[in-house]
């Protein structure tokens, strides 16, 4: 097969932890071609298809030079076998605009994934309200009003903008309401934005889990990220300590009653975050962990991935 990854610049991946690498690695190691492109580089015009400037890749199992360009020219999205989003968040404009080429690609007969309307569809900290039989009290709101009440009932909570990632933005308030008021202001820009409250979980402590879902089937390890230092973030962005360990029967039951219904609207792979027993986040853009769960616990899941990959194809190959 030939494979396209749409992600961020080649030179900024981290690639004893990226998850893109690790994909790009599987891929090419059962024998299938790997591309990759920037959002940037796509482009449409009339009577034409969606193209890009893509880049074959050959990658070299070095640790610095870890790959080199066997080609670079414009292509039709649509003769490649698959299409990987695999650009990283925010989820701004650009990557909104994206998603439509992307949508556009698919009507020409390309074969996304995640797909384009599934990635609008599942904003990442919104999507959790669907499944309120999951997740712990939970706030959404311009309302300064709203943020207080919620505080008066529940005492301590965590506040944070929806378009945050990698722990950015995210603040606790304790029972005193110590700067409420000003944390509410920075993050609803005097109501002008929606802000995320929800009750703060002490089982934080023992780590944020990221539970990663594969073609609707869990995968068996997560990634729970331990906050350090006195920190109420565990993300790993935020100086978050990852720990790999085997899925609780909790964590099992959220990943096998969500991951057949994400996975049936186009979501090929979800991370979900999930903190003691309540889900807190449903991660669709561009989920990690697979390296520092195969490094701790030997599971490859670079390799189940290719294999769900493999089989939403099959019809085509």
């Amino acid at each position: 097969m030939n494979i396209l990854f749409v992600t961020d610049p080649l030179a900024s991946f981290k690639i004893y932890k990226d998850t893109t690498f690790s994909m790009m690695r599987e891929a090419q190691a059962r024998g299938h071609r790997v591309f990759s492109c920037e959002p940037r580089q796509m482009a449409w015009v009339s009577g034409a298809r969606v193209q890009a400037e893509v880049t074959a890749l050959r990658l070299t199992g070095d640790k610095v030079d870890w790959y080199t360009v066997e080609s670079a020219e414009r292509r039709n999205l649509c003769e490649f076998d698959a299409i990987i989003m695999r650009k990283d968040p925010p989820f701004d404009s650009e990557y909104f605009y994206a998603t439509h080429l992307l949508e556009q690609a698919e009507r020409e007969g390309a074969q996304v994934f995640n797909k384009p309307r599934a990635l609008r569809d599942h904003p990442e900290k919104l999507a959790i309200l669907e499944f309120p039989e999951f997740i712990g009290p939970t706030l959404v709101t311009r309302s300064a009003k709203d943020i207080r009440e919620f505080h008066a009932e529940h005492k301590d909570i965590i506040l944070k903008p929806l378009d945050g990632m990698g722990g950015a933005g995210i603040f606790r308030v304790k029972a005193d309401g110590l700067n409420l008021g000003s944390i509410t202001e920075t993050l609803n820009k005097e109501g002008a934005e929606t802000v995320m409250v929800q009750k703060f979980l002490p089982a934080i402590e023992q780590g944020d889990k990221r539970v990663l879902v594969i073609g609707g089937q869990p995968v068996p390890f997560s990634l729970a990220r331990i906050p350090q230092g006195g920190e109420v973030r565990g993300n790993l962005a935020a100086g978050g300590i990852g720990v790999a360990q085997p899925l609780t029967e909790r964590d099992r039951y959220i990943a096998e009653s969500l991951g057949p219904v994400l996975n049936a609207r186009g979501l090929l792979l979800v991370g979900l975050d999930v903190i003691g027993d309540s889900l807190t986040e449903i991660n669709v853009t561009s989920p990690t962990c697979f390296q520092e769960i195969f490094d701790q616990a030997g599971f490859n899941v670079a390799a189940m991935f290719i294999d769900a990959l493999e089989q939403s194809l099959k019809p085509t190959l």
